[in-house]
């Protein structure tokens, strides 16, 4: 099992324990994602450390008003590693409105433009700016993850570009049947699992840190949805991360 999304810099826990128990409940391998120049430094330094760890990196939209912003070519140098995989996690958040929403789609854009540039996959985040993460999205011909998706509107664009849609442990929370419905709408060869480690942790943990350890129960969730058997989509989830992210 593969957890494709997960912040081990701010697990409460050190890295090595993480991956540890992770790797103790079935999950072999973990994506670590930053959202500084900073943070993405210490999640390469992590993927260097921990066998079949990969690192994501890019500049988080809540960064776009930073300083961090206007410094892509230290974010293209940090992509030359060897352990990362996509970039990201950018996109755009006018729910927390913790950055102007023009500073917002310069920086999705332009990390867009970096990913083209790298030829490297994209991990989205998105939240209350469906309709412009799309149109913004309409002019990049790479690989897209929806990370964390949680927004069933932008499921149709989704499914008419072929990106792949992620989910974490939100899909498993009782209020939640909308994502639920729109997993199993999610192709075969276009679905994800993650768990975003350290938040949102899945039903049977809440209240509790997250950690990648518990996106089997994200999957079996999204597998009871699907009407799956876990194992099955277990293994799918597996191959689809590996087409794309490339991993080895």
């Amino acid at each position: 099992m593969i957890d494709t999304h997960a912040h081990l810099d701010a697990c409460s826990d050190r890295p090595s324990a993480v991956v540890a128990r992770a790797r103790a409940a079935g999950v072999g391998r973990i994506l670590t994602v930053g959202t500084t120049l900073e943070t993405c430094r210490t999640a390469i330094s992590i993927a260097e450390r921990e066998e079949d760890v990969f690192a994501v990196v890019g500049i988080h939209p809540h960064e776009a008003g930073g300083p961090d912003a206007s410094k892509l070519r230290d974010l293209a140098q940090l992509c030359t590693s060897e352990k990362v995989v996509a970039l990201g996690e950018t996109g755009l958040d006018h729910f927390r409105d913790y950055a102007p929403h023009d500073a917002q789609r310069r920086l999705f854009e332009h990390q867009l433009d970096l990913a083209g540039e790298l030829d490297l996959p994209v991990v989205v985040h998105s939240r209350a700016a469906d309709d412009e993460t799309a149109a913004v999205l309409e002019g990049f011909d790479g690989t897209v993850v929806l990370h964390c998706f949680s927004s069933p509107p932008l499921l149709e664009p989704a499914l008419a570009h072929g990106w792949y849609v992620s989910f974490a442990g939100n899909v498993t929370f009782p209020k939640a049947p909308e994502l639920r419905e729109a997993a199993a709408l999610v192709p075969a060869d276009r679905i994800l699992a993650e768990t975003d480690s350290p938040y949102l942790a899945p039903q049977p943990r809440r209240g509790r840190p997250n950690e990648p350890a518990f996106v089997v129960h994200t999957v079996e969730t999204l597998a009871e949805a699907r009407g799956e058997e876990a194992a099955e989509l277990e293994a799918r989830i597996e191959a689809n991360a590996a087409v794309a992210f490339r991993l080895p």
